[in-house]
Formats: structure tokens, C-alpha cells, sequence
């Protein structure tokens, strides 16, 4: 949002249950993160700018809110939807289907149900899949059919995603003044892989991974929400109150990240890894607004949220066969492994955040108005994290074949936080129909541990996966590895919001800048190569908005929107990006980046066209639908320093066409109408694309660098059907 990104354009090892950190979602009054299926959504609200004085969670860039239809009290209702649709470059079809339920239960009792299920095809193939972990070439001759067909099996549209989404909710309203909404969401995805092809490092095709394993993720949300609104005569006062448990499990080819750690595993000619990961998420959130309702000059808000979130989760990694291969080759003392755990990562995390907030509005007039803000924050943090290498220590004969190698004494970081931000807001009524607006307002984020134990110092020989504090007599650049601090924004925003032609014209637009003040910035750490959070220094995104809403007739409208955004680090930025020495085998090398350089992540020119137009056809109306929307191109890399490259700008088109009558609603619709081929992200970076060699002479690719993909074109066919029980 705005610009705010830092960080190397690419999808997470782990898909996890997180937006980003930059932006803050909501799922109706809760602050929950979901990637949520938008079925019986009432409305979703997108607000610009930090939201901590309005809302109770903290926010850096803005927030996204998800509000949900409530349950009705005069009328019984039944919504049947069903859709199925075509995936260009996949060979299965893709089928949607569900239903909403509202029913009174009373004069002042209503309940409503919605529940979806998804079945998306996929359109990834993974052709090289091994079929004996350990046992089997990965790179087998490829010239010769029957030498492939022993060692590699191969899997169509492996990227599927399979989505349950359910909502109950009970509303009562015994009175006008008291409104009280408990609801329960349920949204379960699995997914088989990830969208992503190698045609840089191994030469598949558009649409095909080079992946030696399957990677399936299973991710499962649920939240119970109660949401009291209780008109007091001087104020609202609202009261949320939410549990959320997140739980996720995934497999994810790990063969070329230990390859490319140089501890000679690419020596054994059938060497293959893959990681199991599974996490589990529960947290607690509780806000009180209160809103006054005056109708005189003075108006206010004031808020009280506490949350407490916890984090319980493992990383395992598998390396087949390896331990034979090793105690053979090497003639060490220790005995095989049977479970070929070579990398054991568990970790604790206990977050718990308070924080007073509210707002003060002062009319002086019929036309201007200020406002003023606050928010006091404090947050305590614990986190538990270590990590062994299990197999290496068994070959070796340090522990059993059945331990874990587990420290005497788990490391505990402790991190606590308190501060204040501030907003202040003005805005003019030049006539009934233009408004101009001015708002300073102050964005936060907290900090957190890497969940990686700290290095010993001198490092021991052998395998080291851990995290460097500054002091380390090898940390030559003085970082932190171990855990980083918390980041924050000041906004200022300059807009006017304009209406024309009878309100049927909107034109809005905006200018602001962003100083952004110790940035979390994705690195990774020298020993083991794992992924970490560091601090920089600073950067800054500045820009313009211009939106525009028009009516042009009864039957046709139009919205177009164009956004300009130039981000940029204000001073060195320490170890920023992460590639290898050149003609140096995987040999680490920290690039910073440099006061000037252009952002990841995030497209200088964005903007979209949206045109309706609608008429009636006999006793049934048909609307038509045309959309575009288009970016410039976006680095991966600040300044493309790294290895970092600029991902090529595209345009993306939709269309559809609905006729609806009084019950149903038929409606034919293409995403990608072009079947726009583009390049959305990036894993790693092309000095990766190397080859090195087996004990035997035997190439073997490494398959790091992999490109994410544009979803291709989707014609479908949706049929919705209202009945009026």
C-alpha cells in the first residue's frame, strides 16, 4: 500500500497466516489476518494511512475491513450459487457452489448461515517428481526415456486449491438501542503447490515447476466473534470481542537450499530434501469503543484494545538415504538415522499488546473542522527458539539414532515496547460539493525475535544454523541476526473530495509522503542461510491518487483510478539483500542497499478501467462489464543490487455479462481475458542458477530461482437463485 514494501518480491517459503505486517485487516470488528472467500460480504473498506487512533489495532500503512451481511429480522430468505469454469493451461475444470440461509427466530432473534466450497483445478504441472526419496536420480538421463521413467513420476495442475468457507450467525436486538451479533467463521484451504515455474534454472516450460517433491499446504481459520453496538443516548458504545485459531501443515522441496550450503550433500548422486512445517496460532483480541453522538461542534472518540497472541510451531528438515551414503563414503563413527531428520527448528512465541486510543473533532465553523489523535501502546514479548541437526550428529555418533540432539537450556528472548503515535486532520468545505482535507498521522509496527538461537562464539566446526548478535567476533558488519525492533511511519496527505453534475461525477484526489523510520526489511542470516527480519535505516514513499466515479447516463458508468508512487531508502540499508560471491561456488555475499535506491515490490504507475453499462431486455435486465487494470514494472530487489532484476509492467483484462430477473441471475464472465502470461515475483535470484556435480562427475542443477505466474485466463458461468421463503 503506498509503496510500503522493502522487500524482495517473492512469496514466502511458508504461505502462513500473515498480509505483510504493512496493513492491518479486519474481519468485521476483529483484526484478524484471512485470506478470506468474499461470499455474503456486505461491503469490504480499504482505509489509506495509519488507523491506530480510529480502530484498535496498530497499523503502519492502512487497513482493509471485511464487513459481513448481519442476519435480518423480516424475512426468510435462501441464496443458491453455483458456478463452474474453464482454466486455460489446465486440464480439469473448476466448479464454486454454496448457499446464504436467513431465518427470524423471533421479533428481536435472526439467524443466518453462508457456506461455500471451491474446487480450483490448478494449471502448474510438476513433471519432475522423484519416486523413491533418496533412492531415485533427480537429474536421471533425460535422452533416455526409460532411465526417466524409473527415477521421476510427474503430476498435472499440482497447484489446486480446494476452499470450505462457512459463517453461522445469531443476532439479537431486544431494543433499538442494543444490537448483538455472535458469529463463527470456518475457512479451510488446501492447496497442492505453489505457482511457480523454472524456466530460468532448469528449462520447464511456462507453466511447469522443477520441483523434486510435492508441496501441499493445508491452512485452517476459525474465529468466534461476539459484537456488541449499545446506543448509550450520549454515545455508541461498540464492544468486539474474538478467538482465532489459525493451524497449518506443509511439505516444501528443500533439495537445493542444502545444496547450495557447500556441506557436500550434491555429492551423493541421489540426494533429495524436502521440510514438513507445522504451525499453530491462537489469538485473543478485546476493544471498546465508545463514539459520541453529539449534534453539536464537539465530537470524539475514545477505545481500549488488548490482545494476546500465541505461537506454537515446528520446521523439520529430510534428507533420504543421505546417512547411509555419508557413514559409507566418509568413514565416520556414528550409525544411520531412520527418520533422516537433518534439521529439527521448534518455536514459541507469546505477544501480548495494550493500548489506549481516540480521537478529538472540533467544528469551527459549519464548513471547518480538526481533529486531533492519540494512541499509547505497550507490548511484552517471549519467544522460544532453537535449532539441531540431528542427522549430522548421529553419523557422527554424538547422539542416539533416535534423539534430537536437544540443548540443555532453551533460549528465551524477552522484547517490551511502549510509546505514543499522534494524528491531526483538517478539512475545509469549499462549497457543498468540494471538499480539501490535510492529515499528519503516525504508523506502528512491533518488533520480534528471528526465532533462531544466537551464534557461539568462536563458531564450532561443521554445520552452524544460527543467528549472529553484534559483537560476534566474525559479524563484520554488526547487525542483528537475533531479533529486530520495532518500525514506524509519519504520513502526510494533501487531498480534495469532489462532486459534480448533481453527484453524479466523483473526482478525488490526493497527494502524500511517507517517512518511514527504522523499516523491517527481509534478509537472511550468514550461517545456515535462513530467513530473518533486520532493521534499516530509513526510506520514504511519495505520491498522487486520482480517482474518478462517473454516471454518464442511466445505463452507463465508469471508474477509472491512477496512482504514482515513488519509494525510496533514505540512507544505507545494512545487508539488504542476500546473493553469492561471482565464480565463488554459494559463498554469501551481503549487498546493502544505498541512500536513492527505488523499492521493491511495489509499481511506480498503477491504475485500472472500469465501464458498466446496463438496459432492460424484455422482463429481465442484462448488464455488461468491461474491466482493465495495469502496473509498470516492479524490482525485486531495491535498485535491482543483488541480483535483483525489474519484473516487465502488463495489463490485465476482464469482462462479463449478467442477466438477471426476479429470482435468478445468470452471468458469463473471463478473468484474463488475453490470457496475459506475466511474471508476478521472484524466489532467489538468477546467480543461483548454477550447476554443480555429483561424486561421480554427474551434473546436478540447482533449481533455486523460480518465477511466480499470473493466474491464466478463467471463463466460467455463474447462476445465482433468491428464494423468498
Amino acid at each position: 500500500m503506498r509503496g510500503l514494501n522493502a522487500d524482495p518480491v517473492s512469496a514466502s517459503e511458508a504461505i502462513s497466516n500473515n498480509g505483510g505486517g504493512t496493513v492491518a485487516t479486519y474481519v468485521g470488528e476483529i483484526p484478524l489476518y484471512v485470506d478470506l472467500a468474499l461470499e455474503d460480504i456486505e461491503r469490504v473498506e480499504v482505509l489509506l494511512g495509519p488507523q491506530g487512533t480510529l480502530y484498535g489495532a496498530g497499523t503502519l500503512g492502512g487497513a482493509v475491513r471485511y464487513i459481513p451481511r448481519r442476519p435480518q429480522f423480516d424475512t426468510t430468505t435462501l441464496e443458491l450459487r453455483a458456478s463452474g469454469y474453464s482454466l486455460a493451461e489446465s486440464d480439469g475444470y473448476g466448479a464454486k457452489g454454496g448457499f446464504t440461509f436467513n431465518v427470524p427466530l423471533g421479533e428481536a432473534l435472526a439467524f443466518r448461515a453462508t457456506l461455500d466450497y471451491e474446487d480450483d483445478p490448478g494449471f502448474i504441472d510438476y513433471p519432475f517428481l522423484v519416486r523413491t526419496p533418496g533412492g531415485s536420480d533427480p537429474e536421471p538421463d533425460f535422452s533416455d526415456p526409460q532411465d526417466v521413467a524409473t527415477n521421476l513420476w510427474s503430476k498435472k495442475d499440482v497447484d489446486s486449491l480446494q476452499t470450505l468457507a462457512g459463517r453461522a450467525a445469531l443476532r439479537w436486538m431486544p431494543t433499538d438501542a442494543l444490537d448483538v451479533n455472535l458469529t463463527y467463521y470456518y475457512q479451510q484451504q488446501d492447496s497442492g503447490g505453489r505457482t511457480i515455474n523454472n524456466r530460468a534454472s532448469f528449462n520447464t516450460g511456462r507453466y511447469e515447476s522443477g520441483m523434486r517433491y510435492l508441496e501441499p499446504n493445508d491452512r485452517t481459520n476459525q474465529l468466534l466473534a461476539l459484537e456488541l453496538t449499545a446506543d448509550l443516548g450520549f454515545a455508541e458504545l461498540t464492544s468486539a470481542s474474538g478467538y482465532s485459531r489459525y493451524d497449518e501443515k506443509g511439505q516444501r522441496d528443500q533439495t537445493d537450499l542444502l545444496i547450495t550450503l557447500q556441506l557436500s550433500y550434491e555429492l551423493f548422486p541421489t540426494f533429495s530434501s524436502f521440510t514438513l512445517e507445522d504451525i499453530k496460532e491462537e489469538t485473543l483480541n478485546q476493544e471498546l469503543r465508545l463514539v459520541s453522538k453529539s449534534d453539536g461542534p464537539l465530537q470524539w472518540i475514545v477505545g481500549a484494545f488488548y490482545s494476546e497472541f500465541d505461537y506454537d510451531g515446528v520446521s523439520m528438515e529430510f534428507t533420504p538415504g543421505f546417512d547411509l551414503y555419508a557413514l559409507e563414503s566418509w568413514g565416520l563413527e556414528g550409525v544411520p538415522r531412520p527418520d533422516a531428520l537433518e534439521y529439527y527448528n521448534p518455536g514459541v512465541e507469546e505477544q501480548k499488546e495494550k493500548a489506549l486510543y481516540g480521537e478529538l473533532s472540533y467544528h469551527f465553523t459549519d464548513r471547518w473542522q480538526v481533529t486531533v489523535g492519540a494512541r499509547y501502546y505497550e507490548y511484552d514479548l517471549r519467544t522460544e527458539s532453537f535449532a539441531t541437526t540431528p542427522l549430522w550428529l548421529t553419523i557422527s555418533g554424538e547422539i542416539g539414532p533416535n534423539d534430537l540432539g536437544l540443548p540443555d537450556e532453551i533460549p528465551v528472548h524477552r522484547q517490551s515496547d511502549s510509546g505514543s503515535l499522534f494524528k491531526f486532520n483538517t478539512s475545509y468545505d469549499f462549497t457543498d460539493s468540494v471538499m480539501g482535507y490535510f492529515t499528519i498521522s503516525e504508523g506502528y509496527r512491533i518488533g520480534a525475535a528471528n526465532g533462531i538461537e544466537a551464534c557461539e562464539d568462536p563458531l564450532p566446526p561443521g554445520q552452524n544454523i544460527c543467528a549472529m548478535l553484534p559483537g560476534h567476533s566474525e559479524n563484520t558488519t554488526g547487525v542483528n541476526e537475533f531479533s529486530y525492533e520495532p518500525d514506524r511511519t509519519v504520513n502526510y496527505e494533501l487531498g480534495l473530495r469532489t462532486e459534480w453534475l448533481g453527484g453524479n461525477l466523483l473526482l478525488n484526489g490526493a497527494v502524500y509522503y511517507i517517512d518511514w523510520q527504522d523499516p523491517q526489511l527481509l534478509s537472511s542470516t550468514a550461517n545456515g542461510n535462513q530467513p530473518i527480519t533486520l532493521n534499516g535505516n530509513g526510506a520514504e514513499s511519495r505520491g498522487f491518487e486520482l480517482n474518478v466515479d462517473a454516471r454518464l447516463s442511466d445505463r452507463l458508468s465508469f471508474v477509472a483510478s491512477y496512482a504514482y508512487t515513488q519509494a525510496e531508502l533514505t540512507d544505507v540499508a545494512p545487508r539488504l539483500n542476500r546473493t553469492i560471491v561471482p565464480g565463488g561456488g554459494f559463498d554469501n555475499a551481503f549487498v546493502d542497499g544505498q541512500k536513492g535506491d527505488r523499492l521493491p515490490g511495489s509499481p511506480e504507475h498503477q491504475g485500472f478501467v472500469f465501464v458498466r453499462y446496463g438496459m432492460p431486455l424484455g422482463t429481465m435486465d442484462l448488464d455488461l462489464s468491461y474491466g482493465i487494470s495495469a502496473i509498470s514494472d516492479v524490482l525485486t530487489r531495491a535498485e535491482k543490487r543483488g541480483d535483483g532484476e525489474a519484473l516487465p509492467g502488463y495489463a490485465v483484462h476482464s469482462a462479463s455479462a449478467s442477466l438477471k430477473a426476479d429470482a435468478w441471475t445468470v452471468t458469463l464472465y473471463a478473468n484474463n481475458l488475453l490470457n496475459k502470461y506475466a511474471v508476478t515475483g521472484v524466489r532467489s535470484n538468477r546467480a543461483f542458477a548454477q550447476t554443480v556435480a555429483d561424486e561421480n562427475g554427474e551434473p546436478v542443477t540447482v533449481r533455486t530461482y523460480s518465477h511466480y505466474v499470473l493466474r491464466p485466463r478463467e471463463v466460467g458461468l455463474r447462476l445465482t437463485y433468491d428464494f423468498d421463503l
